[in-house]
């Protein structure tokens, strides 16, 4: 009985650093936003409807040109040499104005494709900001871990 008496609040204690943080509303905010874009953009290949989250989208992957231009032009290629292709969210992460995906984009049917990471910058709930490492994924690995 002492040990239950004593360990209990210890335990107690101690949850809070076990706890997943929660989200602020505009933390949660942010999250829908990008998620809806992100489908509205990569998926659905729809720029009228993926543009009104964006503001000034600054692009910093040097392959991209700036602004919503630079988005629109990225989506007519998708459209036209890979209107198959599918990117599939595997984890979102919130922080503050930042939104993190891990991300598994297959460009044709039946390929590996590429694992994405993508930070978003959200502001008065518009895109401001878009960073990305891209990572083909390799027919095989030295390890046996996989890239999600």
């Amino acid at each position: 009985m002492k040990v239950a008496v004593v360990t209990l609040p210890i335990m107690a204690a101690a949850m809070p650093a076990f706890a997943e943080r929660a989200y602020s509303p505009q933390e949660l905010k942010n999250k829908e936003i990008v998620l809806d874009f992100y489908q509205k953009a990569l998926n659905d290949k729809d720029f009228d409807a993926a543009s009104k989250y964006l503001g000034k989208y600054i692009q910093h992957n040097p392959m991209a040109a700036d602004g919503p231009e630079g988005l629109r032009g990225f989506l007519e290629y998708l459209k036209k040499n890979y209107p198959q292709s599918k990117s599939e969210i595997k984890r979102v992460m919130v922080d503050g104005d930042y939104v993190i995906l891990r991300v598994h984009a297959i460009r044709q049917p039946g390929d590996r494709g590429s694992a994405i990471v993508d930070i978003f910058r959200v502001e008065d709930n518009k895109i401001q900001e878009h960073w990305d490492s891209v990572q083909p994924i390799p027919e095989t690995s030295k390890n046996s871990n996989t890239m999600f």
